[in-house]
């Protein structure tokens, strides 16, 4: 046997000794019995990190995966870095929240009871929350952190863990690489006393969130609205998540009543029953939503991903079919809509990131906004938004081309939510005036040009596969494309060379083109794939057809996408 092998085995069955789940632990065991060396790597050889937006993996035995000797390791981890780093941190706090995925609410208990035992208190919600709903309540409650315990819109058999610093926003640099390494400092829970539930209650270690914060959160996000028009019909799925009870305590009491839920999908349920895959963005996951549409005649579709901080839309045609809108394309509606009928204030902000569309600079410069454009994540997003603050100016909105956004200074992170209530507002605002959404979609483009976007992923799961996506990573940083279907590279960025102090190094390359298209490739911080963004800028002529310009830029779109593949071999 070789010494690998061996030092695996013992790794496995020593963190069986340490699991106190005793599922995991005897599935670990099993894993040594078994013997495979690449199982057993693939579970104990390595440990979750902290990625784009925090630790998320598969359930399952090992630090390479999520389970209640992981997550109580990386809690302990926290507390340690709290307590070293926020002079208060036993009497501030940290808030505590979970979604309806399978281990959530457990893993959101042990994360209680291990800081509980380091004298930290916890402010643990006693029902599922969405992920905004904790994010504001960080910031509503002065705590000194924040855990949510979510996978957001992974597939079923994952989990995973989000830390918020006090400011409300997920940590960064130098937070997140200060929490890991005292994660890894935790060699063992054998120290750890956790103390029971009742007695961490009992101790107030452990509190409940009080009602104040939803009631902030509520007013808050009411106050956000720039119109008050209603009369829309909307179709809402919850997609088997936790964002039903928050979306009709927003829409109903501000006039949009006219709303018919997806029974099928409105509560939550961690085996997500009647989607492949409980991703908005996936082909197939609205059709229940689309087919309730289609039968009550609804103006809108309206749904967020599992833990309700991602939104999606889809608008009829008006040949009645229906179109679901991409992140872009709401990020930028949304933005022209509060820069043209918010609060006209000096020096506000919109943001986005690198792999959005770059209409929202043009957008911004429209209306004499600034513009920030960020690394890949919600986190960066919001840094920007407080960074633009403390310097007395007004975040106006941010959002990424995943269905995330986020309006003024409520929520220091996505909130599908509040996102819902002022689409739908501008929805009714255009039916109000003989129009839709994708009437406006057509007034964006035809004063600024026809933005089309276009993404590509690849899956490549387990150690080959992250082998496989350095190596393309590598070969493209190598060998750099000098054209696209014939469109050449006018310049090309490398973002794992920091440029500015405000933008840290990130494994990200971006090529811009002749003509306004770009291509990008990014491996996912969260999921085991490789990205490749693509977008293109059609100039639309006037009186011209936009489904002209749209054919155009549609084919241009779809030739640099081939000339990629083709260049990766794939």
């Amino acid at each position: 046997m070789s010494t690998a092998l061996e030092a695996l085995k013992t790794k496995a069955l020593s963190w069986a000794a340490d699991d106190p789940d005793p599922e995991t632990a005897a599935a670990a065991r099993a894993l040594v019995a078994q013997g495979d060396a690449a199982v057993l790597a693939d579970h104990f050889g390595t440990r979750l990190e902290f990625g784009t937006a925090g630790l998320r993996g598969a359930l399952g035995p090992g630090p390479n995966r999520m389970n209640s000797a992981l997550v109580r390791r990386v809690t302990a981890g926290l507390g340690h870095y709290l307590l070293a780093h926020v002079a208060d941190a036993r009497t501030t706090g940290v808030a505590i929240g979970f979604d309806g995925r399978i281990g959530s609410r457990e893993f959101a208990a042990d994360s209680a009871l291990v800081l509980a035992a380091q004298g930290i208190p916890s402010f643990l919600y006693d029902e599922v929350c969405p992920t905004p709903e904790l994010a504001h309540a960080v910031v509503h409650l002065g705590c000194a952190a924040g855990i949510m315990v979510t996978a957001s819109h992974n597939p079923p058999q994952d989990n995973g863990y989000k830390v918020y610093w006090g400011n409300g926003a997920q940590i960064v640099p130098p937070h997140d690489h200060g929490i890991s390494a005292a994660v890894d400092a935790v060699t063992g829970l054998g120290d750890l006393r956790l103390p029971e539930m009742a007695a961490a209650r009992a101790a107030n270690l452990v509190r409940p969130v009080p009602e104040s914060a939803l009631t902030a959160y509520l007013s808050k996000v009411a106050a956000l609205r720039v119109h008050h028009t209603n009369g829309l019909r909307i179709v809402y799925t919850a997609m088997h998540g936790v964002g039903r009870r928050l979306i009709e305590q927003v829409l109903l009491p501000a006039g949009h009543t006219d709303l018919h839920l997806v029974a099928e999908q409105a509560d939550p349920d961690g085996r997500f029953p009647t989607v492949k895959f409980p991703n908005p963005e996936e082909p197939g996951a609205l059709d229940l939503s689309l087919a309730l549409a289609a039968r009550v005649g609804a103006d809108i579709v309206v749904a967020n991903d599992p833990d309700a901080d991602r939104l999606a839309l889809a608008v009829p045609r008006p040949d009645g079919t229906w179109r679901p809108l991409t992140g872009n394309e709401v990020g930028c509606l949304l933005a022209e809509d509060l820069l043209t009928h918010g609060p006209q204030e000096p020096n506000r902000l919109v943001a986005t990131t690198v792999v959005s569309s770059s209409l929202l600079s043009r957008i911004a410069e429209a209306h004499g906004a600034a513009y920030a454009e960020t690394l890949t994540g919600f986190k960066w997003i919001a840094n920007a938004a407080l960074r633009h603050e403390a310097g007395g100016g007004r975040f106006v909105m941010g959002y990424e081309e995943a269905l995330g956004y986020s309006a003024g200074p409520v929520v220091r992170d996505k909130d599908g939510v509040s996102a819902a209530l002022l689409l739908c507002d501008l929805a009714a605002f255009e039916k109000a005036r003989g129009r839709t959404l994708l009437d406006a979609l057509e007034s964006l483009a035809r004063r600024y040009g026809l933005y089309v976007s276009g993404q590509k992923s690849m899956t490549l799961p387990g150690a080959d596969g992250a082998r496989q996506i350095r190596e393309m990573m590598a070969d493209l940083r190598k060998n750099p494309p000098t054209d696209f279907a014939g469109t050449a590279v006018v310049e090309a960025k490398d973002l794992a060379i920091p440029t500015r102090p405000d933008l840290p190094a990130a494994d990200v390359l971006a090529w811009s083109l002749d003509g306004g298209g770009r291509v990008l490739a990014r491996p996912s911080g969260t999921e085991p794939k490789i990205k490749f963004y693509f977008e293109v800028r059609e100039p639309v002529a006037e009186g011209e057809p936009l489904s002209a310009a749209d054919t155009r830029a549609r084919a241009r779109l779809a030739a640099f996408t081939a000339a990629l593949m083709t260049r990766l071999g794939r």
